[in-house]
């Protein structure tokens, strides 16, 4: 017998919202600076100048895990802007201790969908670079539709951008790194910021983390790919 509904699809994934409590101080901090650096999606279309008090580069960084290697970015670079998004609390509140300790006033985050962020409150041509480091790899093939690089979504990135802005993207999943490598490659109106295409050594910028690390003792590789808005 054939079911009917009225219900919509359900949009795929490419996280799954783990169930994690906050620590105290996590939970202290986030009583504290949500209020200050907290954004909300229903909020709507994000006026950037007005929201930082000033005119200035953003980045705007996918899935920040824990929040540190962001927070060491925006520390080491005063004078650019940080928006993240993470849809795991805990995760918001650990940014939110350190940007609190480190006394940052240049970062912002959102605990939601960057999807939905992307789509109801970042307005086309307004950030100098996107990040997304590490995004889950859905490694078993039946999952790969789940990943978050996908052709359709670059283009949506690409329109955030500005042009000359940069969409930076790493992995530690060599299988990921070919897939985010050929879809990226064929993505109109990319250029690869390496001569000949393929890989890019790890910038300055991005904060070698402590999971990074550990990887490359174990002689585990890492993949950074940068492409320009034309």
């Amino acid at each position: 017998m054939e079911l009917k509904t009225d219900r919509p699809l359900r949009a795929i994934r490419s996280f799954v919202l783990r169930t994690g409590r906050m620590t105290k101080g996590q939970e202290a901090a986030y009583q504290q600076y949500w209020p200050v650096a907290g954004l909300m999606l229903e909020s709507g279309p994000l006026d950037i100048a007005a929201c930082f008090g000033r005119q200035a580069p953003v980045v705007f960084e996918i899935g920040f895990g824990m929040g540190q290697s962001l927070v060491d970015m925006a520390a080491a670079a005063p004078d650019t802007d940080f928006i993240g998004v993470e849809v795991h609390k805990p995760g918001v509140g650990r940014l939110l201790m350190a940007m609190g300790e480190q006394q940052l006033g240049n970062v912002r985050v959102y605990c939601d969908d960057a999807v939905e962020v992307l789509q109801q409150c970042i307005a086309d041509d307004s950030l100098d670079r996107v990040q997304v480091y590490f995004p889950d790899p859905w490694h078993k093939k039946k999952h790969h539709k789940r990943r978050l690089i996908q052709p359709d979504f670059v283009q949506q990135l690409r329109k955030k951008l500005k042009a000359g802005g940069v969409l930076h993207l790493a992995t530690d999943w060599e299988n990921y790194a070919g897939h985010m490598l050929e879809v990226m490659t064929a993505a109109p109106g990319f250029s690869n910021m390496v001569d000949g295409g393929g890989y890019a050594p790890r910038p300055d910028y991005r904060p070698l983390t402590k999971f990074e690390q550990r990887g490359q003792r174990l002689g585990h590789g890492v993949w950074d790919l940068l492409f320009v808005k034309e």
